[in-house]
């Protein structure tokens, strides 16, 4: 089975890349701002693990930018979700959170991986994940 089609196709990355989620929160922590992008599925989801209804969950949690839904942050910039170091909707997190950090701007080149892997704890440990599996979760991923 071909995988990439040609030379240029084929990533840096191509053996592999290492992580494992420590859950440390510190990808969900400021200082810089950010988005954490939402579905509408995934924010129904949230708010039926919050037992709300989507409205309200909506209102209190959720902003609109552009075409899309964002969570809101904290006044420090962390996600509202981040408490005490730890992600209280971790079993219902948005796919941007759930693909961290396979996103295609932590995979340019090994610099950026290295600079993530600078506030990331779980980078370059734990399982082997395939280039192929990394290319899925990044191209599912808005940044």
């Amino acid at each position: 089975m071909k995988i990439f089609e040609k030379a240029d196709d084929v990533p840096w990355f191509v053996a592999g890349l290492a992580f494992e989620c420590v859950e440390c929160g510190r990808c969900c922590a400021g200082p810089e701002e950010g988005y954490v992008w939402a579905t509408e599925d995934e924010l129904d989801e949230i708010a039926t693990y919050l037992k709300m209804t989507p409205k309200v969950f909506r209102k209190k949690y959720v902003r609109r930018v552009g075409r899309g839904f964002s969570l809101i942050e904290k006044k420090s910039k962390d996600c509202i979700f981040l408490e005490n170091g730890r992600c209280s909707i971790y079993s219902v997190r948005p796919t941007q959170c759930r693909t961290w950090p396979f996103w295609h701007s932590n995979l340019k080149e090994p610099d950026d991986w290295a600079m993530a892997g600078m506030r990331c704890l779980g980078i370059n440990r734990g399982p082997l994940h395939p280039a192929v599996d990394i290319l899925k979760k990044a191209d599912a991923t808005r940044e």
